[in-house]
C-alpha cells in the first residue's frame, strides 16, 4: 500500500502546486516560501527541537508549550512549521526571532528527504491530528522520537483510516509515542494500531491556555476606545456560508437593541474583502479595524480584519459566539473565551472538539445555537439576563482551571527525550 500511496503523492504533486500558485493570485501569503512546500529553502540546524502546528488554532494551542520548551531548553533552536499562511503569521506575532519557522512539505518522499536534511530535528512534536505516512518514516528511519501531542481523532474520521488500515498501522508502528487528549482518543488509536505502551492520556494542553499579561485590562480599554459604552457580541473565527446566518441574527437583535455592535472576526484573511461586501449588501454601516478609528453611533458592525487580536477583542466583548460550528466544519476553540469567563454560544458541529464540547454544554458553560433564529434568542437572553451571562461564564472558567495540568504531564514525558538525544 505505501507504493500506492507514494505514487499518489507523485500524481498530486502538480496539482497541489497549481493550487498553491492559484492561492496565491488572491493572497500573496501563499507565495511566501513557495519552495519549501517542493522540499527547498529550508533553514538549516545542528539540531533542532521542532513543533508542527497546521493552522492559527494549532499554533494558539501550542504556545504554552512552545514557551515551556523555551524556557527549560534556552541553548535549543525551536522550529515551528505550519501549512497555512495564517499560522505562519501567528508564529512570527507570538514569538518574533525567538523561534524559526518554515511550511512542512507536500508528502512526496523527495521533499520529505529534503526537509529533515535541513533541519535535523532532535525530536518531532505534532499537534492534534496530523496523520501523514511519510512524515512518520521518515522520523521513524532517523531514529528521531516523535510525539503526538494532545493527540485527538474524532469518530468521524476513523471510518476513513480504516479504509487505509495497513498503512495507517505501518504509520503508527515507528515508534511513535502518543499522548492523547482522553480515554476515547487513546481508543481510537489503538484501533488504529497503536502501540499500547506507547499510548497514553496527558489531557489537551489547549486547558493550559496563557493570556497575556494585561489582556483583559486592555480588552476592556481597547473597547471604551472603539465601542464607547455600547453592549458588544462578538462571533468569532467565521467561516464561508456562516455570516449571512449571524448577520441575520443581528438584524433580529438590533430591533430590541438599537445600540447593540456586531464585532465579526472571519477566520482567513483572504475573504476579509469579501466579508465586508456582504455586510454592506445586507444593509449594515460597518468600520473595519483597519480604518483605526472608532465607531459611530450608528455603526452596526465592526469588522476585524486584522490577524493576532481575537483574545484581544474577546476581551472587549460581552457575548462570544464561537463560529465554525454553524456549518460543518468542527467548531473552534471554546478555552479562549472561556479563559476570559465570557459566556459562550457556538453551533452544532463541534466534532472536532467533542468531548470539550459535550463538557462545556453538561456543566452549563456554552449554549447551542443551530440558525439564525435560535442564535438572535440565545444572545436576547444573555444580553436581558446578565446574571445567566455571568453564571455561563463563569462556568467556562472553572472547566478551564480545573483540567489544566496537560502541559506538565507532557513536558515530563518530553525531558527525558530531549535529554537523551545528542546534541
Amino acid at each position: 500500500m505505501r507504493f500506492l500511496y507514494n505514487l499518489l503523492t507523485w500524481v498530486l504533486l502538480l496539482p497541489f502546486a497549481c493550487y498553491w500558485v492559484f492561492r496565491g493570485l488572491a493572497n500573496r501569503s501563499y507565495w511566501s516560501k513557495l519552495p519549501q512546500r517542493f522540499g527547498f529553502g529550508f533553514p538549516t540546524f545542528n539540531r533542532c527541537i521542532w513543533i508542527h502546528a497546521v493552522s492559527v488554532g494549532e499554533v494558539q494551542a501550542a504556545v504554552p508549550l512552545i514557551r515551556a520548551l523555551a524556557r527549560r531548553f534556552p541553548h535549543r533552536s525551536l522550529l515551528v512549521s505550519t501549512v497555512t499562511p495564517t499560522g505562519a503569521a501567528r508564529v512570527e506575532a507570538l514569538f518574533g526571532d525567538s523561534v524559526t519557522h518554515c511550511y512542512i512539505p507536500f508528502e512526496a518522499p523527495f521533499a520529505i528527504r529534503r526537509f529533515f536534511t535541513s533541519v535535523d530535528p532532535q525530536i518531532a512534536l505534532i499537534m492534534e491530528t496530523e496523520i501523514w505516512p511519510n512524515l512518520y518514516r521518515g522520523c521513524g528511519v532517523r531514529d528521531i522520537p516523535l510525539i503526538l501531542v494532545s493527540a485527538r481523532i474524532s469518530p468521524k474520521s476513523v471510518p476513513g483510516y480504516r479504509k487505509l488500515m495497513p498503512l495507517i498501522r505501518e504509520t503508527l508502528s515507528h515508534g511513535i509515542i502518543i499522548a492523547a487528549q482522553s480515554q476515547s482518543d487513546a481508543d481510537r488509536f489503538l484501533e488504529l494500531g497503536a502501540n499500547p505502551s506507547r499510548t497514553s492520556v496527558t489531557g489537551n494542553i489547549k486547558f493550559d491556555v496563557e493570556l497575556d499579561q494585561g489582556l483583559l485590562e486592555r480588552g476592556l480599554a481597547l473597547r471604551q476606545q472603539l465601542f464607547g459604552g455600547r453592549p458588544v457580541w462578538i462571533a468569532a473565527s467565521t467561516h464561508d456560508g456562516e455570516e449571512p446566518t449571524i448577520l441575520d441574527a443581528h438584524r433580529k437583535l438590533l430591533d430590541a437593541h438599537q445600540d447593540l455592535l456586531l464585532v465579526l472576526v472571519p477566520r482567513h484573511p483572504e475573504r476579509f474583502s469579501t466579508v465586508r461586501e456582504l455586510v454592506l449588501k445586507k444593509g449594515f454601516s460597518v468600520i473595519s479595524r483597519t480604518e483605526d478609528r472608532p465607531c459611530e453611533a450608528d455603526t452596526q458592525v465592526f469588522l476585524c480584519d486584522t490577524m493576532g487580536e481575537l483574545p484581544l477583542f474577546y476581551a472587549a466583548s460581552d457575548i462570544a459566539f464561537v463560529a465554525g460550528s454553524l456549518m460543518p466544519i468542527g467548531g473552534h476553540n471554546l478555552l479562549e473565551p472561556a479563559a476570559l469567563a465570557r459566556p459562550i454560544v457556538t453551533g452544532p458541529h463541534l466534532f472536532n472538539a467533542q468531548e470539550i464540547a459535550d463538557m462545556f454544554v453538561d456543566r452549563e458553560a456554552c449554549r447551542i445555537a443551530e440558525d439564525s433564529v435560535a442564535l438572535a434568542n440565545v444572545v436576547e437572553e444573555l444580553l436581558a439576563h446578565p446574571d445567566v451571562a455571568d453564571r455561563l461564564g463563569k462556568n467556562g472558567y472553572d472547566i478551564v482551571a480545573a483540567n489544566r495540568g496537560a502541559l506538565q504531564r507532557l513536558l515530563v514525558l518530553l525531558e527525558p527525550l530531549i535529554g537523551q538525544v545528542p546534541d
